[in-house]
């Protein structure tokens, strides 16, 4: 273990200073291939939300849907190290075609599209009664993503993410990428970045 994991390591779960944040910002910048205007928002609204908010102080994530369903877009980003890792995430039937982008999102009750903003994911561990997805809440926290829990948005595991099916607005991810997933987004902020 060299110098730089002692440090991160020994600095979990404890909130990264104002300065580390804009550093680990320009480093993702100069060599992620994550939206640019994605990842401004995303980090001004951590650094402006992540007390008030009670957000991880370890991880965020963007899912970058700007991009088509073929990548892997869901990008999740260690605050402490700056280490970016993609993951692969279905969007809404009604937000585009399989294989696609999302070309239309929604907030809309019954639309079955992938809604879009700022979301903080919950900590308990759950599965779906009907397909026994296994699933963490999610909880919108603007304005335009408010009916997230009434609409049954959540981060859950699909069988069908990996042949490029769709949810019905709900975040799917592969069942294989539940373990390195999870654990590292309890009370993570969450962008659903559409180009919106």
């Amino acid at each position: 273990m060299n110098a730089s994991s002692t440090y991160v390591n020994s600095h979990k779960n404890h909130y990264v200073s104002k300065s580390h944040l804009h550093y680990i910002f320009n480093q993702i910048k100069k060599r992620s291939d994550v939206s640019q205007k994605a990842l401004a928002k995303t980090f001004a609204y951590y650094e402006r939300n992540r007390y008030s908010k009670k957000l991880s102080p370890n991880y965020l994530a963007i899912a970058d849907y700007t991009k088509s369903a073929i990548q892997k877009r869901l990008y999740i980003i260690d605050l402490h190290s700056g280490n970016v890792v993609p993951y692969m995430v279905a969007h809404g039937v009604n937000s585009g075609e399989k294989g696609d982008r999302v070309w239309d999102s929604s907030n809309v009750m019954g639309s079955h599209k992938t809604p879009f903003g700022f979301f903080k994911i919950g900590t308990q561990e759950k599965v779906t009664l009907k397909k026994g997805y296994k699933y963490l809440g999610v909880e919108g926290l603007e304005w335009k993503n408010k009916n997230a829990k009434a609409r049954e948005i959540l981060l859950h595991t699909a069988w069908y993410v990996e042949s490029l099916g769709r949810s019905y607005g709900c975040f799917a991810i592969r069942p294989q990428d539940r373990w390195q997933v999870f654990p590292k987004l309890k009370k993570a902020l969450f962008y659903s970045y559409t180009g919106r």
